[in-house]
């Protein structure tokens, strides 16, 4: 198959572990130069050394707080200025606390707002005017809870919701410019996110960390948590010419967990 990605340009957001990492490593094997982002400059420094290293395409970093708007729009810049005009934006953020609804105050709601929903709108506005020159790609991260809320994860179940409707809505209005807006929705994937969750579970249930984990495996068909490799390769997919007629599709990548329709 033909993803046509040599040379393309995508802006991965929250890409210094976890799912985004995997996304950014995968894309920048196939040739795609790729920025780095996330708060740990570090952290940064360390992933794109490790990614350019097996990698064809270039890749750059970039520290930023997707919570700020002036700290987007110089995202955007450094973006254009190292690496040119952004084809493919990856939308991703880590999840907000676990809890229940009686846990969390006015500022837990509006901290969770603006990093896991209003981050993503503040940067498909940032990165438009690049894609609306030639089309391309948005693809946002959110979780499995958009088909079935998952208990003890109010604020997530909340807005990862908004995620949906805000792709829904945009593959509409985009369309006229070849941009296509899908949403992937991981579920129980390998990862430090998965590892506090399932620890947070066994602190409230009084089990082990291991039990959780074997109960959770127990109710995956495949019988096993994903890679964030695996995980990848459906952004990748997604972000590729191959993928020229999906548009306002939400896709799970969940080893057939989650049973609704």
């Amino acid at each position: 198959m033909e993803l046509n990605l040599k040379g393309k340009v995508a802006l991965v957001i929250a890409s210094s572990q976890g799912l985004g990492k995997a996304i950014a490593e995968d894309l920048a094997k196939e040739g795609v130069n790729v920025m780095l982002t996330s708060r740990n400059e570090d952290k940064l420094r360390e992933v794109k050394e490790e990614i350019q290293a097996k990698s064809e395409g270039k890749v750059s970093y970039f520290r930023c707080d997707i919570t700020k708007p002036e700290e987007i729009e110089a995202l955007i810049q450094r973006t254009n200025d190292e690496l040119g005009k952004i084809d493919i934006l990856v939308n991703n953020a880590g999840g907000p606390p676990g809890g229940g609804f009686d846990k969390f105050s006015d500022e837990d709601w509006q901290k969770a707002f603006e990093l896991n929903l209003l981050s993503y709108v503040r940067i498909i506005r940032a990165a438009l005017p690049d894609l609306k020159k030639e089309g391309g790609r948005i693809i946002n991260i959110a979780s499995s809870s958009i088909k079935i809320p998952i208990p003890g994860l109010i604020l997530s179940n909340t807005f990862r919701l908004g995620i949906v409707g805000l792709a829904k809505s945009l593959a509409e209005e985009l369309a006229p410019y070849n941009i296509l807006v899908n949403t992937v929705a991981p579920g129980r994937i390998a990862t430090d996110r998965t590892a506090y969750l399932d620890q947070l579970k066994a602190d409230n249930q009084g089990k082990t960390k291991e039990e959780i984990e074997a109960q959770s495996k127990s109710a995956i068909p495949l019988g096993r948590y994903g890679k964030p490799e695996e995980f990848a390769k459906v952004v990748t997919f997604l972000a590729s010419g191959a993928s020229s007629f999906v548009t306002g599709s939400s896709l799970l990548v969940d080893g057939g967990m989650v049973k609704s329709i």
